[in-house]
């Protein structure tokens, strides 16, 4: 299996906005990709920017070809939810679930 992955566990934003900007470079070129994410203005481009260079330098440490990659598979699941607390009046307070991300990447030849 000529395919490196990378994995970026616990990333401390909602799955639901990381995959916005995962989907628009799903199945691009590798170099393509991390080009794209520069120019895209969310908070999680520089993750995925950093995710895919340590995809690609998994890729040479393994001799595999880095010239024609694309991405095969970039998944965003979602991590554990810590739970916190917002006061309210009289005594009361209301649940803010601050959620999490497991963003998986895996680089493969293009067919």
């Amino acid at each position: 299996m000529n395919e490196a992955k990378a994995k970026l566990n616990n990333y401390r934003q909602s799955p639901r906005k990381v995959r916005l900007v995962a989907d628009t470079v799903r199945g691009k070129p590798i170099e393509e990709a991390i080009i794209t994410l520069s120019f895209i203005p969310k908070r999680s481009a520089l993750p995925l920017q950093k995710l895919l260079s340590s995809a690609l330098a998994n890729a040479k440490n393994l001799s595999i070809p880095t010239e024609d990659l694309v991405i095969q598979e970039i998944r965003v699941d979602e991590g554990a939810t810590l739970y916190r607390r917002r006061p309210r009046s009289k005594g009361m307070a209301n649940p803010i679930r601050k959620r999490t991300s497991h963003i998986s990447v895996v680089l493969a030849p293009r067919t």
